[in-house]
């Protein structure tokens, strides 16, 4: 299956910074928080955040950040939301620059968005989805400001999203899929709430996910796509049944989808490369303890070692 081609996965997401004028950087445009936390999280990973120039990273971070809402664009002029103010705040943990934010003001933008029966608004504009509860809980569990929230119906309104098959929906009744799942089960693990989960039926649900091939998709009857090592794997972690995948021929399938001249990971073999699946790819091979990889959290989707420092380092 050959090997992690480290050095050109390296290259591959210090040259995508550079394409700014290309078609896929314009198009992905409003994605560039999203993607910047995606590739410096892979750089990371693959032990080298040192290539990058921290400062200029945290001046046009801050430069997406909303005064007013206390809020983050996905890139300047834009308006907020809680995905991109997610990444942001993670890009600024695995930095260990915190301290550049006002805590207070962005932390009371998440909280604002929380709505009487516990779920969460994306944005002012209303659109309500647990990936936005996942987003909220663990952007305000890395500020130390989960008090904020009323995390009781944060939890019960998760809960009320699973269904018959153990897997969880994006609202109420809405179809299992791993993403969601992925999301419900890392809110539910970061309020220490997996207790409301049926360990044994997702657990099956999610192992269920692994194809022929070795990959994993996100719902029955899908084609596998390396995204779904993330969240798929995680998911498993958490509820403690990922010795039911075989690691191998999921590792197999993910090398197989590099693109060993230019760099880059794509969704499936053959298929083009973007830094999306880059990261969930080495993120996935991360959760296997691929050799030469730092471990990464499958709760909080940071590094370890940056998590253990945001809980455990001394103030």
């Amino acid at each position: 299956m050959g090997e992690l081609e480290v050095h050109k996965h390296v290259q591959y997401i210090l040259a995508v910074e550079k394409k700014k004028d290309s078609f896929e950087a314009l198009v992905m445009e409003h994605l560039r928080m999203n993607g910047a936390y995606w590739g410096l999280t892979t750089l990371d990973l693959l032990q080298n955040i040192a290539v990058i120039d921290q400062e200029e990273v945290i001046s046009w971070l801050m430069s997406c950040w909303d005064k007013e809402s206390g809020g983050f664009s996905g890139t300047v002029g834009l308006d907020p939301h809680l995905l991109y103010t997610l990444s942001a705040v993670q890009i600024l943990a695995l930095f260990n620059r915190l301290d550049v934010l006002d805590i207070d003001k962005v932390s009371k933008y998440v909280a604002g968005l929380q709505n009487e029966d516990g779920s969460f608004s994306g944005d002012m504009w209303g659109e309500i989805d647990t990936r936005f509860s996942y987003c909220a809980i663990c952007c305000l569990s890395i500020l130390h400001s989960l008090d904020k929230i009323n995390v009781e119906k944060a939890v019960k309104y998760i809960v009320s999203c699973k269904n018959l098959d153990g897997g969880f929906g994006a609202t109420p009744g809405g179809e299992s899929h791993a993403g969601q799942i992925f999301c419900c089960v890392g809110a539910l693990s970061i309020t220490g709430s997996l207790h409301h989960i049926d360990r044994d039926l997702l657990g099956w649900w999610l192992c269920e996910r692994q194809c022929t091939d070795g990959g994993l998709n996100g719902r029955p009857e899908k084609l596998a796509d390396v995204c779904y090592s993330w969240w798929v794997l995680s998911s498993l972690i958490m509820i403690d049944c990922v010795h039911w995948i075989d690691k191998s021929k999921l590792t197999e399938f993910i090398l197989n989808c590099q693109d060993r001249e230019n760099g880059g990971i794509s969704d499936r073999p053959d298929n083009a490369v973007d830094v999306f699946h880059t990261y969930f790819g080495v993120a996935g091979l991360s959760l296997m303890e691929y050799a030469g990889l730092k471990p990464i959290d499958p709760a909080y989707a940071l590094p370890i070692d940056v998590v253990n420092r945001i809980f455990f380092s001394k103030c």
